[in-house]
C-alpha cells in the first residue's frame, strides 16, 4: 500500500469514527435520563424490600425498553417530524392534545421528583432546598438558553457519567453471589400486594412518556436522517443496556446492604444513605448517593423539560429547536422555562421523596399504553417501506403494549380491593 493510499484510509476511517460519535447522543442521553431520582429510589425500595427477587425484571425490562425506544429513531430519521407533529399529522389535533396531556402529567411528577432528589442530596451535606433548588432550576435555565443542540447534549452526557458512581458503590457492597443465584432460582410472591406494586413502579420506570417525546425531538433537531439509523440504533441499544445496570447496581446495594438487616421502608434519601452507612462506610455512602443523584436528577431535569417544550411547540406548529434563538422560538424556551421553575416551586411542598418517587413510577405504567399504543400506531401507519415494521417487529411491540397495560390494570385492581 502506498504512503498515499495509506493517508487516504486513514482519514476514511477517522471521518467514519467521527461521523459515529456525531450520531451518539440522543440514546444515551435519554435512557441515563430514565435512570433519574424517582428510579433510583424505586430501585433502592424494591431491594430493601425484596432484596434480589426484582433483579431478574431489571434485566428483562432491557428488550422491553429499546423496542419501544428504538421506533423513536425510526420514526424521527424518516418522517423529520417530533412525537407530537407526527400524532397531529397522522390523526388530528385533539389526539395531539391527548398525548400531550400524557406527557405533561409525567413530566410534572417527574419534575418534582428530581427536584426533591437535588434538595435532599443538599441536606445530606448540610444545605437548605432554598438553596440547592434555585440554584440547580438557575443550571438547568441557563445550559438551554445559552446553548445550542450539541453543547446541550454533551452536557446532558456528562451529568449522566455521574450516575456510574452506582456501578461502584455495588461493588463496595460485596453483593454475595450464592445469594444473588438463589434470588433468581426462588418463587416470585406474585399474590404479595406490595411486591406487584413495586413490579407496575419498576415497569413505569424503565419506559416513561417523556422519554419518547424527548429521543424523537432530539433526533429530528439533531438532524439524524435515514443513513444514520443503524448507528442511532446502536446508541439506543447501549443506553439500554447501561440505564439497566444502572438500576440493577442500585437494587444490588440496597438488597446486599439493607435487605434482612433493618425495616425494609425507606422514607428518605437521608435514610437510604444513613443505613448504607455501616456498610459503604458513611463517606462512601454520601458522595456515592450525592454523585450519583445530583447527576441523575439535573439530567432527567432537562430531559423531561426538553420533551414538554418540543411536544408543546409541535402540537401548536411553532418553531422549536435549541439551535434557534429565544426570540425566534418564543414558545419553545417559554414553556421549557416554565417547566423547570414549576417543577423548582412545587418540590418545597413536597414530603417523602420515596413515596412521590414510587407513587410517580406506577402513575407512568397507567400512563404508558396511551403513549405506547400511539408510537406503535405511528410506526405502523406511517413508516415507509424500508423501515416498517416487520412481523416479529410487530409481535413484539403488541406483546408490550400488552404487557404494560395488563400491569397498570392489574395495580389499579390491587388498590381498589380491600386490605
Amino acid at each position: 500500500m502506498s504512503a498515499t493510499t495509506a493517508a487516504v484510509s486513514a482519514r476514511t476511517r477517522h471521518f467514519r469514527a467521527a461521523r459515529a460519535l456525531w450520531v451518539i447522543g440522543p440514546g444515551l442521553m435519554v435512557m441515563l435520563a430514565d435512570t433519574d431520582a424517582g428510579s433510583i429510589v424505586t430501585a433502592a425500595q424494591s431491594g430493601a424490600s425484596w432484596g434480589y427477587r426484582l433483579l431478574p425484571l431489571e434485566l428483562l425490562l432491557i428488550p422491553v425498553l429499546y423496542v419501544v425506544m428504538e421506533l423513536t429513531v425510526r420514526l424521527g430519521a424518516t418522517t423529520g417530524k417530533g412525537h407530537a407533529e407526527a400524532i397531529r399529522e397522522r390523526f388530528g389535533p385533539r389526539w395531539a392534545a391527548l398525548s400531550v396531556g400524557t406527557l405533561l402529567i409525567s413530566a410534572t411528577g417527574a419534575l418534582i421528583t428530581e427536584f426533591a432528589g437535588i434538595a435532599a442530596v443538599g441536606g445530606s451535606v448540610g444545605l437548605a432546598p432554598s438553596i440547592t433548588v434555585p440554584l440547580a432550576a438557575s443550571f438547568l435555565l441557563a445550559v438551554v438558553i445559552v446553548g445550542g443542540y450539541r453543547r446541550v447534549e454533551l452536557i446532558g452526557l456528562a451529568l449522566g457519567c455521574f450516575e456510574l458512581a452506582f456501578l461502584v458503590a455495588a461493588l463496595l457492597a460485596h453483593p454475595r453471589i450464592g445469594s444473588v443465584a438463589a434470588s433468581l432460582w426462588s418463587g416470585q410472591p406474585v399474590g404479595d400486594r406490595s411486591y406487584l406494586t413495586l413490579v407496575a413502579a419498576n415497569l413505569g420506570a424503565v419506559v416513561m412518556p417523556w422519554m419518547i417525546f424527548y429521543q424523537q425531538g432530539a433526533v429530528v433537531d439533531k438532524g439524524l436522517r435515514e443513513r444514520q439509523i443503524r448507528l442511532a440504533r446502536i446508541d439506543t441499544g447501549l443506553g439500554a443496556v447501561l440505564t439497566q445496570m444502572v438500576m440493577a447496581a442500585v437494587l444490588i446495594v440496597t438488597a446486599a446492604t439493607l435487605a434482612g438487616h433493618r425495616s425494609s421502608s425507606l422514607t428518605s434519601i437521608g435514610e437510604i444513605s444513613t443505613a448504607l452507612s455501616p456498610y459503604l462506610g458513611a463517606f462512601a455512602s454520601r458522595v456515592t448517593l450525592a454523585l450519583g443523584i445530583a447527576g441523575a436528577a439535573l439530567l432527567a431535569g432537562l430531559v423531561v423539560s426538553l420533551a414538554a417544550s418540543w411536544a408543546v411547540a409541535e402540537a401548536f406548529g411553532s418553531r422549536r429547536s435549541l439551535n434557534d434563538d429565544p426570540r425566534r422560538a418564543p414558545l419553545f424556551y417559554g414553556i421549557y422555562m416554565i417547566c423547570v421553575i414549576a417543577g423548582a416551586v412545587m418540590v418545597l411542598a413536597s414530603h417523602s421523596l420515596v413515596r412521590v418517587a414510587v407513587d410517580v413510577e406506577i402513575l407512568n405504567a397507567l400512563l404508558l399504553p396511551i403513549v405506547i399504543g400511539f408510537l406503535v400506531a405511528l410506526a405502523w401507519t406511517t413508516l415507509p417501506r424500508p423501515y416498517r415494521l416487520r412481523t416479529g417487529e410487530r409481535l413484539a411491540a403488541v406483546l408490550v403494549l400488552g404487557v404494560v397495560a395488563i400491569v397498570g390494570a392489574g395495580w389499579v385492581g390491587l388498590t381498589l380491593l380491600p386490605m
